[in-house]
């Protein structure tokens, strides 16, 4: 099991898990000097895909030599992220990562039925990484992204999906906890009441869900106990289920904005490990999205 990122770096080096990363809409600077950086690091190498002039103007501002990598020139965003996922499905390249282009055209290219990267019977959900400090160790929440308003089908998919990932990250008995606004079920909020219903399905040995949580007893134990809770998830949660996008993206930002812990995110149920950041996200948090990309690939 993994604390930080930085032992996730360590782990990916020791190991020699470089990956290819294909960056779509490559004329774009943030995501640009996260790749650049990821391959300084000994991490990646890339194949850029976008407005050749100014994608090699961007690396030379970088003080980046533009040899190093394979520039494709092809800067309509459609083409350019339908021959990212093309070149995954080939395995020219391992990773397909998004640069300045509209989120519904790579996303139409990872969805597309014929050349896509979503097997049938999937769903697409997202899931946020972060370190927590206070005790030392890796979590998980999800879907912050993606999902706005999750059907009780589409949240089970969601802790599968996130289940999946934190397996990645050496997590073998992964605890889940479903959030809503409080422990207690209450017939008025709809999520408490979900809640309840996920945590008596049968995961088959996949992983112990329990619900509902308000967040505190889901990751502090003396929070817990406090209020009477017990079972294995209280306290303990690798897993931060969420109730609907609005819950998770505020959780997810406040995690960077006001608690400044380091994050990286996730695409879940693809074929292939994908990487899409949003344009606010740090260098960090970029690279860090990069670095899960890669433990999800191994």
């Amino acid at each position: 099991m993994f604390r930080s990122f930085k032992e996730v770096e360590q782990h990916v080096l020791e190991k020699g898990k470089k990956k290819c990363i294909v960056l779509c809409g490559a004329h774009d600077e943030p995501a640009l000097e996260a790749v650049v950086n990821a391959k300084r690091r000994g991490i990646i190498t890339a194949i850029l895909i976008g407005d050749e002039t100014g994608v090699k103007d961007m690396l030379r501002e970088l003080e980046e030599d533009a040899a190093d990598y394979e520039i494709i020139h092809k800067p309509d965003e459609i083409e350019s992220a339908n021959m990212a996922i093309k070149m995954v499905r080939e395995g020219k390249a391992d990773i397909p990562m998004k640069g300045l282009m509209q989120s519904s055209s790579y996303l139409r290219a990872i969805l597309n039925k014929e050349t896509g990267i979503l097997p049938e019977g999937k769903t697409l959900s997202q899931c946020t990484v972060f370190e927590y400090p206070d005790q030392n160790r890796l979590m998980f929440a999800g879907d912050c992204a993606m999902i706005i308003a999750p059907t009780m089908e589409e949240k089970i998919q969601i802790i599968k999906n996130s289940v999946e990932l934190a397996k990645c990250f050496g997590i073998e008995d992964v605890k889940v906890a479903v959030l809503s606004a409080l422990e207690k079920v209450n017939p008025k909020i709809v999520s408490t009441v979900e809640a309840e219903e996920l945590s008596k399905l049968d995961w088959e040995g996949l992983c112990t869900v329990e619900g509902p949580f308000a967040l505190d007893n889901a990751v502090d134990l003396e929070a817990a106990k406090h209020k009477g809770i017990s079972g294995k998830v209280a306290g303990n949660a690798d897993i931060l289920a969420m109730s609907c996008l609005d819950m998770g993206n505020v959780f997810t930002k406040a995690l960077t904005f006001f608690a400044h812990l380091k994050t990286g995110s996730a695409l879940c149920g693809t074929k292939y490990p994908v990487i899409f950041t949003s344009r606010t996200d740090t260098l960090d948090g970029k690279y860090n999205s990069i670095l899960t990309a890669i433990m999800q690939s191994s």
